[in-house]
């Protein structure tokens, strides 16, 4: 933390199935392609042969797209209308709790809270929604150029895997701005004393579902972070997921299903950490004041 400057805490979310329901599968559904058979046949048979997951389902959607091919023509453009249909999608709880987070911060001298995603999934579509663009300082995801001669989606511009997250976790700790990496790549990797990074790990809290989180539960973990995990309770493997690879390994405090109003688990947690962090650096700058 910044002696004199205002602290900053970040809430960092996953996107797909941590605030909504997946978004690429309601994609594939909106142009008639079977979601079930697109992940467990077709992108697994990939993993099968080496596929790196995130580049495995990327690099299958191009194959889908162009003239007489199951997603026609998809262009970026497409990608945002769809994001813009996810508004309705949002999880229990959903816009209240960044207001209320605000408000928790508020409460305290000097301290406010930003919100951030970092998804594997599809930046355009992610970037579609309303409720995004309204609530979110920076969202990063896997993006995708277009062919210029036809509008269509062509190559894949950015992928986020599994450690590629924590790269993105140390851009918001550096107070690297999305739109500034996407010029210049390398920015993260400048040297930034630790006392002038204005989001430190410690004033973190990330909110994760899947196996291509735990990179960041670690990080975080490791640098005193906080991090939850969610999970589906309906669903057997993403409760056995939940035991076997969040909470036994100690990778998160708890796991909860995604719903964030004020006495849902995952929404009071949530709220209570930020305010218990708010309330830590209040005391450690009463501290310091006391022994000048």
């Amino acid at each position: 933390m910044m002696r004199g400057k205002p602290a900053v805490l970040a809430v960092v979310f996953d996107f797909d199935e941590t605030l909504v329901p997946d978004s690429t599968s309601k994609l594939l559904k909106s142009r008639g392609v079977d979601p079930h058979e697109f992940w467990t046949n077709h992108v697994r048979r990939r993993l099968e042969q080496g596929f790196d997951p995130t580049l495995a389902y990327l690099g299958l959607i191009l194959d889908y797209v162009g003239a007489g091919r199951p997603l026609g023509c998809l262009s970026n453009h497409d990608l945002r209308e769809l994001g813009a249909t996810l508004d309705a999608d949002f999880f229990r709880g959903l816009p209240q709790l960044f207001d209320d987070l605000r408000a928790v911060a508020a409460a305290y001298s000097d301290v406010s809270v930003g919100f951030h995603i970092i998804s594997g999934g599809l930046l355009e579509v992610v970037a579609g929604s309303r409720m995004v663009s309204e609530h979110f300082t920076g969202v990063s995801g896997c993006e995708f150029a277009e062919d210029p001669a036809t509008g269509c989606i062509s190559e894949i511009k950015r992928a986020i895997t599994f450690t590629e997250k924590t790269r993105y976790l140390f851009e918001i700790n550096k107070g690297i701005e999305p739109q500034d990496t996407l010029k210049n790549p390398y920015l993260v990797n400048r040297d930034v004393p630790a006392d002038r990074r204005p989001v430190p790990f410690e004033n973190m809290i990330y909110v994760g579902d899947g196996l291509t989180d735990i990179p960041c539960f670690s990080l975080l973990k490791k640098e005193r972070g906080t991090s939850f995990g969610v999970f589906d309770p309906a669903r057997k493997e993403s409760a056995r997921r939940a035991f076997t690879e969040f909470l036994r390994t100690d990778r998160v405090i708890s796991m909860h299903a995604p719903k964030y109003g004020p006495s849902d688990e995952l929404g009071s947690l949530l709220r209570v950490a930020v305010a218990t962090r708010a309330s830590a650096i209040t005391l450690q700058r009463a501290q310091a004041e006391s022994s000048l």
